[in-house]
Parts: structure tokens; C-alpha cells; sequence
């Protein structure tokens, strides 16, 4: 199993399941996984997957209480199926002070331009279970909630994030979040902040630029897109000291897995990747600091839109939420929220 030989050859690497079901949890654990995570979209789908199981959850609750709203219950049923899987987490978050064994709770999307209404349902969600992390958008918005949430002793997880200067601003947030708790000797040993890249989304999006625009590319350059911003950003976590860990995600080839071993970060792995990935015959080993070919590199770098990705001031804040890779996704979470209480309303309008 190449992901066990991953995690036993490098420890600092780990591995987290990208998914809240159980099922698929359990096996993951089993090849060493020690977390999980959930948006919106993996919780419609673990919910349609398991109608058969969950139906007298929802049925129940919209019985108990007829005054609930669909939205109500809909998030009513991502907590229930989060603390589920986090069970399986738990000891594993005691055994290692908090550093492992978490599970992610994504607050609604709909809050990604409000900092307020971003803290508030985080620290909802965050009440739930002990080992809880909490995921918001990388938006101004986010950075501003990541610094208070990290200050209140929240371990954030920073989403919906492709660029370095995505990744620098939510270090930067959490690191002055943490320089306040520590000013007034609150504890910080057990956070474990982390910021995801999502790196196959960044690669569907210049592959979408370029389709758009006519340009012609060598036809392997725009798979390695979000490996080129992950490798950097970690450079920049570990010159600089940052306590956020850096997290890969959005897996579209093995270079998202294989280009990035060996560092002190996670991979957060569908199921179905983890199962092509044990199943290759790619070699094993620490590629975290192997540069990206300059010919590569060359051609990215003649993208205007990689360049925003790529370089420190590539983007400012505000212009975050504009960026296309993350616009897109937004509106993928906010679909994929909008088919859970579809399900949920199917039941709610029988009563």
C-alpha cells in the first residue's frame, strides 16, 4: 500500500481521508490516514450515498421539531455525520495532543464575504465534538475571521485557497492570532491550524484560461500548475516559521500526491485517489524540494493568471473572492448546499 509506505518512510507527511464516510474513514485509517474532511458537496454526496441509513435521522428531526427550516436541519445532519466520523478520530487526536485526528466542518459559503457571520457559525461548529477544524474561504473576509477564530483558540482550516498569496495572508492571520493568545498566556499546544492548496482546482481553471484564450502549451505543463504554487508555499512556510501547516488538496493526476512526499504537510485524499494511488507502481520518496522543470516553469510563467497564483503579491485581499479558480468553487459549495436541503425539503413537505 503505497500511502502506509508513504507514512512509514516519512511520519511528517501525513494523510487525511477527504471525506466524512465512515466506511471509507475506516479504511483510510487503516492506511495510516489520521483526519478527514467534509464541504458541502462531500456531504450531499456521503448523504445520497446513505439515504437508506440517514433517512430516519431527517425523518425524526423534521417530526420532532415541525418549526425547523430545511436549512435548520440540513446542517442539523452535516453535524450528526461529522461527529459520526469523528469518533473514529478521537483517540488519535488524544494520543497526539490535538496535532492529529481531526475532523473538518465547513461553515456555509454563503458567509464567505462577512467575517462576522463566519466566526459565529464557526464557533458553532467548533462546539460540536473537541477534535473539530474548521474550514472557511480564503476571502478578505476569511482572513480577517481566521486571525479572531485562531485568537478564540480555534484550529481554522483555511479553504477555497490556490496561491501563494492566499497562503501567506492566512499564515499571517493565524500567526497574529496566536501571538495574542500566547500575550495573554492562553494556551496554544493543542491548535493545529492548516491552509489548504487546492491544486487540481488551480490546474482546471488555467486549463479552462487557456482553452478560453487560444494558447498553446506543451500538453503536460498545466498538470503541474498547482504542484509549482504548493512546492513554493511550502518553501515560504519553512523559510518564514509559519505554524500553519500547508495542506494539498483537489487531486487530478499523481503529481499532486507524488511531486509533494516528504514534507511536514497533509495530502487530504478521496477515497477513490487513495485507492489508484495504493494500487501504482510510483516509487515512494521525498520530492517535496525537487524543483519543477524550468521548460515548465517557463510556459506557466507566461500565463497572466499564474502569475497571480504564483507570485507573494500576486493578488490583495480583496481581490481574493475575484479570482476564477475561486469563484468557481464557491459556486460548486454553494450548489452542492443547495442540493442537501433539496433532499432534505423532498422529506420536510410530507409533514
Amino acid at each position: 500500500m503505497k500511502l502506509r509506505e508513504m507514512v512509514e518512510k516519512y511520519p511528517q507527511t501525513n494523510y487525511w481521508n477527504d471525506s466524512c464516510d465512515v466506511n471509507e474513514l475506516r479504511s483510510a485509517i487503516e492506511n495510516g490516514a489520521v483526519g478527514a474532511t467534509t464541504n458541502p458537496v462531500i456531504v450531499y454526496q456521503v448523504l445520497k450515498s446513505n439515504i437508506l441509513e440517514w433517512e430516519n435521522e431527517i425523518k425524526n428531526s423534521i417530526q420532532l421539531y415541525p418549526q425547523k427550516t430545511e436549512d435548520e436541519i440540513a446542517w442539523e445532519i452535516i453535524g450528526k455525520l461529522g461527529i459520526k466520523a469523528s469518533e473514529l478520530l478521537l483517540s488519535k487526536f488524544e494520543e497526539t495532543n490535538g496535532q492529529k485526528g481531526r475532523i473538518s466542518f465547513q461553515v456555509n459559503a454563503k458567509y464567505d464575504r462577512d467575517t462576522n457571520k463566519i466566526i459565529e457559525h464557526a464557533q458553532q461548529l467548533n462546539s460540536l465534538i473537541p477534535n473539530a477544524q474548521i474550514k472557511a474561504p480564503t476571502s478578505k473576509a476569511g482572513i480577517a475571521a481566521f486571525e479572531e477564530l485562531t485568537y478564540q483558540g480555534v484550529s481554522i482550516n483555511a479553504t477555497v485557497s490556490y496561491t501563494v498569496s492566499q497562503a501567506i495572508a492566512v499564515a499571517e492571520a493565524v500567526e497574529r492570532g496566536l501571538k495574542r493568545r500566547e500575550a495573554e498566556g492562553k494556551d496554544t499546544t493543542m491548535m493545529s491550524p492548516v491552509c489548504t492548496i487546492m491544486a487540481g482546482r488551480l490546474d482546471d481553471y488555467l486549463k479552462k484560461v487557456v482553452n478560453e484564450q487560444g494558447i498553446m502549451l506543451d500538453p503536460d505543463v498545466l498538470e503541474w500548475a498547482g504542484v509549482a504554487v504548493s512546492k513554493k508555499v511550502y518553501q515560504i512556510f519553512k523559510e518564514r516559521g509559519y505554524r500553519t501547516k500547508m495542506l494539498i488538496a483537489a487531486y487530478r493526476n499523481h503529481l499532486h500526491w507524488s511531486q509533494l512526499i516528504g514534507g511536514d504537510l497533509i495530502h487530504t485524499i478521496p477515497y477513490s485517489w487513495q485507492v489508484k494511488y495504493n494500487n501504482s507502481s510510483i516509487e515512494v520518496k521525498d520530492t517535496i524540494a525537487v524543483p519543477v522543470e524550468t521548460r515548465i516553469m517557463e510556459q506557466l510563467l507566461s500565463l497572466e493568471e499564474f502569475h497571480k497564483a504564483y507570485e507573494e503579491k500576486g493578488l490583495k485581499e480583496d481581490e481574493f473572492h475575484h479570482y476564477g479558480a475561486y469563484l468557481t468553487t464557491i459556486n460548486q459549495f454553494l450548489e452542492g448546499y443547495d442540493s442537501l436541503v433539496a433532499l432534505i425539503r423532498k422529506y420536510r413537505i410530507n409533514f
